[in-house]
């Protein structure tokens, strides 16, 4: 699954074009590197975030095959820090 469409799916961040702004500005990190909005997730994978003057991590759980309810959102993804 694409790294914008997890963020959205995941609800990280609430809608797919902020995600892929996000990562064409080079806020969001897939493994210590840059990630383009086109670049696939994967299980174990580290996605790392800037909001504003503040850093979030986040270790992908599950890559799920559609969407995903509210409740069950959560449980994709674990928070690193």
């Amino acid at each position: 699954m694409r790294i914008d469409k997890y963020l959205k799916v995941s609800r990280i961040i609430k809608r797919r074009t902020v995600a892929s702004e996000a990562c064409g500005l080079e806020r969001v990190t897939l493994n210590g590197k840059a990630a383009k909005p086109s670049k696939e997730v994967k299980p174990g994978d580290v996605i790392g975030i800037r909001f504003g003057d503040r850093d979030a991590f986040f270790r992908v759980l599950i890559v799920p095959v559609g969407n995903v309810g509210k409740a069950d959102a959560d449980s994709l993804y674990e928070v690193i820090e």
